[in-house]
């Protein structure tokens, strides 16, 4: 594998460079193990699947890359999209709701299919619009900002319309629709998903050089491409992000909601996380020195009357 430099020079990136790179993940694991925030298998789990999973979709790139057709780039496009709703409903959000999977792989073939299309085909240009070197690369990012508002839009609803949920009752009972009620939990649920990629766009150039702007000119692009596709890259990064999270929102409020206007909390399931090992071997630990010094003490007290 190698890296084109602006100077034509390429440098060749093997698996030591990468082992060279997994060590500053040290730091990570020291501040987590000096603070007690029990992030060590986090850590370990998200870095072996960060190799593994970049590892297999460099092998699988490649032949649709050389065959670059429609045939092969769009149920590669519907793997990842349908991969994307897996790891939304099942790893990422603390709440779920009825037909939760089912909108969540519906609104991110809408928003990251069509903004997709209109990027490539119109701003970028590409011809054909569904080229594989094009498509799949912005695909991915659109694929990964959205999934993150998704599920803080989807776990913010779920988890006001829990909470309020008397609050929410009583505008119903004071003859408030369903919209009305829900509204001021819409409303903050996508506020509070859009802010990231909106706060992320308002600094980019500023205080930060975006990542795929720095790929593109170590590869050898011209800066001023380089700097225009970003800018391209962005405005559609937020687009599919704010499109997705408006239609799980929405959908999320109409499953909770019957058609008589009545909240149905029942619809709504908290996801009890199961503790990591180490979390649980740490309190078995804690545990029996606890009991250890408790038994340490008592016999302390019961020792004393002896010796007065």
């Amino acid at each position: 594998m190698s890296m084109e430099q602006l100077d034509g020079s390429v440098v060749h990136l093997e698996w030591k460079n990468v082992a060279i790179a997994s060590t500053l993940l040290f730091v990570n694991g020291l501040i987590s193990l000096w603070f007690g925030l029990g992030l060590e298998r986090t850590l370990l789990v998200s870095a072996l699947r960060c190799i593994v999973q970049l590892t297999i979709m460099g092998y699988v790139l490649e032949p649709i890359f050389s065959n670059d057709g429609p045939l092969f780039v769009f149920p590669f496009a519907f793997l990842l999209m349908f991969v994307s709703a897996i790891e939304i409903v099942y790893n990422k959000s603390k709440f779920r709701h009825d037909w939760m999977f089912g909108s969540v792989l519906f609104s991110m073939v809408l928003s990251t299919g069509m903004v997709n299309y209109i990027g490539n085909a119109y701003a970028i240009g590409a011809a054909p619009w569904f080229g594989a070197r094009e498509f799949i690369p912005t695909l991915g990012m659109l694929l990964g900002n959205s999934m993150a508002g998704v599920a803080v839009g989807l776990n913010s609803t779920m988890s006001q319309l829990t909470d309020k949920k008397e609050r929410i009752e009583m505008y119903l009972a004071f003859g408030a629709t369903t919209w009305e009620a829900a509204r001021p939990v819409a409303i903050e649920a996508i506020k509070l998903a859009l802010l990231p990629t909106l706060n992320a766009m308002s600094v980019m150039g500023l205080i930060s050089i975006p990542g795929m702007m720095t790929g593109q000119i170590l590869g050898g692009t011209p800066i001023a491409d380089a700097v225009r596709y970003q800018q391209i890259i962005m405005f559609m990064i937020v687009a599919s992000c704010s499109i997705a999270t408006v239609v799980t929102v929405l959908v999320c409020i109409y499953v909770t909601f019957d058609q008589k206007s009545r909240l149905l909390v029942d619809r709504i399931k908290k996801v009890e996380r199961k503790r990591s090992t180490i979390a649980l071997w740490q309190e078995r630990i804690e545990s029996l020195l606890k009991s250890a010094v408790r038994s340490r003490h008592g016999d302390t007290h019961e020792q004393r009357p002896l010796l007065g």
